[in-house]
């Protein structure tokens, strides 16, 4: 693709989703199984409005069927399906209409709460519908009337599968196949909400009513190392706290239990819901304001405003004997603002560690809902 979006200070290459991929080869089989051409090239309009000339490859033939591919480009985004070759397999059946599944390499879903029924191949409902679409374009080109079977396969996906969140939805065997827009916005925002709601979807299916959320690996292995708790019941929020709180009291959790690193929750305390640095931080200056509410004299909060990390600032507090009082000032904030993000729906409790000192601070629920959330496992 030659379309392109500025992010921060970069200019990043657009590409198209698995999902524009199975379309197209599905329409270049389809195309080549009931006129008998040859297709090199097919093009193809997105939901988003945007028109792809994608280049088709590994066209096979036989006396009933036909099978191709089209290669993935993710553009510049970092997606681990790029440049594998997703496949269509095409072939007239008995009776009318389009019937779509999945081969190698795709999905399969075993778990509720997914936008595909248990049992299904993991072709999601956009894509599902530009696959049908497409095929059935070409149908009434050529007046046909009969059936149409759609195999979508990648030979590749059971292995890159591992590296998705697909084993942690209960989707086994291979790749999803995706996409709304049809495009892949690079560095998507959106994509990763979109995977931690998915998550809590299947979480809330499976019937649990309180879950365990947590920043990224720092927080998850500390949930697992002191507390024994098993991280496939969890979900990681990365830095959009914000919007997995909003999902979560969307979807009727009862409880939350937030296990953070210092230096993610400690922005939360300024009302900070989306973590990442280029967003906000704040962290010495909470850090320093409470500090200095807690008794801290000039020359800590001096201290802890030149520190380079939290941790540092952390010791600092420390060693002027404020620490305990200042933590507990920085938690009473961080859940000031969390109970107001989900406006009192939810029961929410918070472990914040570090990694020097392992917990810090909590609030005065939080091993009881350990407890509870234990009991669920």
């Amino acid at each position: 693709m030659d379309t392109y979006v500025v992010k921060g200070q970069q200019v990043l290459r657009y590409g198209y989703t698995t999902g524009s991929c199975a379309a197209a080869s599905a329409k270049a089989a389809t195309r080549m199984l009931l006129m008998n051409e040859e297709v090199s090239e097919v093009k193809l309009i997105t939901p988003k409005g945007i028109t792809l000339s994608l280049e088709v490859c590994d066209i096979e033939r036989s006396q009933d069927a036909v099978s191709c591919a089209v290669v993935k480009d993710a553009g510049d985004d970092p997606d681990v399906t790029h440049g594998m070759k997703i496949y269509a397999s095409v072939r007239r059946c008995k009776g009318a209409g389009v019937h779509i599944d999945g081969g190698i390499g795709i999905g399969r879903v075993t778990m509720r709460g997914l936008a595909c029924p248990v049992g299904s191949a993991a072709i999601n409902p956009v894509p599902y519908k530009m696959i049908g679409e497409e095929v059935k374009k070409v149908c009434d080109e050529v007046s046909y009337s009969g059936g149409i079977e759609v195999i979508i396969y990648a030979p590749e996906g059971e292995e890159v599968a591992k590296k998705t969140f697909n084993p942690r939805l209960g989707i086994v065997g291979g790749i999803s196949i995706l996409g709304t827009s049809g495009i892949v916005e690079p560095m998507s925002e959106a994509a990763l909400i979109d995977t931690i709601k998915a998550e809590l979807d299947v979480q809330y299916a499976a019937g649990k009513k309180c879950i365990l959320i947590c920043p990224g690996n720092y927080g998850a292995d500390f949930a697992r190392d002191k507390f024994g708790l098993d991280l496939n019941k969890a979900v990681k929020y990365s830095n959009y706290l914000g919007e997995a709180l909003d999902y979560i009291a969307y979807l009727g959790f009862e409880k939350v239990l937030v296990v953070g690193h210092s230096g993610k929750l400690v922005k939360v305390a300024a009302g900070v819901m989306n973590t990442h640095s280029r967003y906000a931080d704040g962290r010495l200056e909470v850090l320093a304001a409470h500090g200095a509410l807690c008794g801290c004299k000039a020359n800590i909060i001096k201290r802890i405003m030149e520190s380079v990390t939290t941790e540092e600032a952390l010791r600092h507090l420390k060693e002027a004997g404020s620490f305990e009082s200042t933590m507990q000032s920085v938690m009473n904030k961080i859940k000031m603002h969390i109970d107001f993000r989900v406006q009192h729906k939810v029961n929410v409790q918070i472990i914040m560690f570090s990694n020097e000192m392992g917990v810090i601070s909590k609030t005065d629920k939080a091993l009881e809902i350990l407890k509870d959330y234990q009991m669920e496992e």
